[in-house]
Parts: C-alpha cells; sequence; structure tokens
C-alpha cells in the first residue's frame, strides 16, 4: 500500500512538472512571436502635397526630420506599429523651391499663425478591423486621419490620407498663407485661392527579425 501511495505521489509530481514546463515554454514562444518586427531607423517619410488656384494646382513637400517613439510588438506589422507615436518638428519642412522663399513663407505665415507650431505629434492607431488613422495634434486640436494603406514586400507601408484643416481650426492661417502668396495663388481666372485640403503621405520601412 505504501509503496503504491509513493508511486502516485511520483506521478502527480511529474504531472505537475510537465505542466509547469509546458506552460513556460508556450510562453516563451508566445513571447517570440509578439516581437517579428522592428522599425528601420531613419526609413520613416513623410510628405503633402497641397493645393492653389481654383484648377487646384498641387505644392509637394515634405518634412525631413521625424521622431518615433513607442514602437511596439506584434505577430503582424500593423500590430507592432499600433500605438506608435511620432513627432515632426516644422523647421525641417522642405519644399525643394529653387528660390528658397516658399519654405520661410509657409513657417511664418501659416505654422506661424497656429498656436503650439513647433512640432506636429500624432499617434499611429490600427482597430479590430484592421482600418488605420492617426490622430495628429496641431494648433492645440487633436483630430483624426483616416489612412488608406499598401504594401510593397511584407515590410515597406505606404499610407495616404487627407488632411482638412478647418478640423484643426486652422483655416485662419490658410488665410493668411494665401494672402502673403496672393500672386502666386492666382489662377487663370483672376481669384486666388489656397486649399483647406491636405494629402499627406507616410511611407515606414519595417525589418523582419
Amino acid at each position: 500500500m505504501k509503496k503504491l501511495s509513493q508511486i502516485a505521489l511520483g506521478l502527480a509530481l511529474l504531472a505537475f512538472y510537465s505542466c509547469n514546463n509546458s506552460t513556460k515554454v508556450e510562453e516563451t514562444e508566445t513571447q517570440a512571436s509578439e516581437d517579428n518586427f522592428s522599425l528601420v531607423r531613419d526609413s520613416t517619410k513623410v510628405s503633402f502635397v497641397a493645393y492653389k488656384t481654383t484648377d487646384k494646382v498641387p505644392v509637394g513637400g515634405e518634412f525631413t526630420n521625424i521622431n518615433i517613439n513607442n514602437f511596439g510588438s506584434g505577430e503582424t506589422a500593423l500590430e507592432a506599429m499600433n500605438g506608435t507615436e511620432f513627432s515632426i518638428p516644422v523647421s525641417s519642412l522642405f519644399t525643394n523651391d529653387p528660390t528658397g522663399t516658399r519654405d520661410p513663407k509657409i513657417l511664418e505665415f501659416f505654422f506661424g499663425a497656429l498656436e503650439n507650431t513647433e512640432l506636429i505629434s500624432g499617434v499611429f492607431k490600427v482597430d479590430a478591423n484592421q482600418q488605420c488613422s492617426i490622430d495628429v495634434t496641431l494648433n492645440g486640436q487633436t483630430e483624426t486621419i483616416p489612412l488608406e494603406y499598401s504594401v510593397v514586400d511584407d515590410t515597406k507601408f505606404v499610407f495616404d490620407g487627407v488632411m482638412e484643416l478647418g478640423n484643426w481650426d486652422a483655416l485662419d492661417a490658410v488665410a493668411s498663407i494665401n494672402k502673403a502668396c496672393e500672386a502666386l495663388h492666382t489662377g487663370s481666372d483672376g481669384v486666388s485661392k489656397t486649399w483647406s485640403e491636405v494629402a499627406v503621405k507616410a511611407v515606414v520601412l519595417l525589418a523582419k527579425k
């Protein structure tokens, strides 16, 4: 009887050890699978297209400095990017204007007409349906921009969205830059116009671990 008890105890200990050991392995495998992507350093590009004249002539530009924080982990690239925070110094604006006059005007008459404009900041979000968006803080307000995206080779993501500046109470800044560039923003109809709609684009490059 004593021998049977010892055998039963040994089997119980073995089962307990096996159960605990299995749990540890599973946790290790889960941790490894949730950390499959990393952000390629200094690879993120942010650009925009604004519009002038009633013919909606595009004027492109970019920001050459983007600070990324809180890049996460996940089984997919979108899960890893969810919750990523960014900040963009507006001083890094670059529109490739050969005259060298456009960028200073935008900084003075557009961004200078807004509140707290040293940085444009935001958070990248992915919902349960894999729909992407960014919460952007500008002019002291935070609003959401829905994003469409395409993927190249599983690791390069291109995001596109439309920013309606009126949602950030920035129409006075639009009027300010239009007045400063009145002649340049006048089309063949004799009307000077700067659109409040701005197309935004971000290119993000990831690396698989």
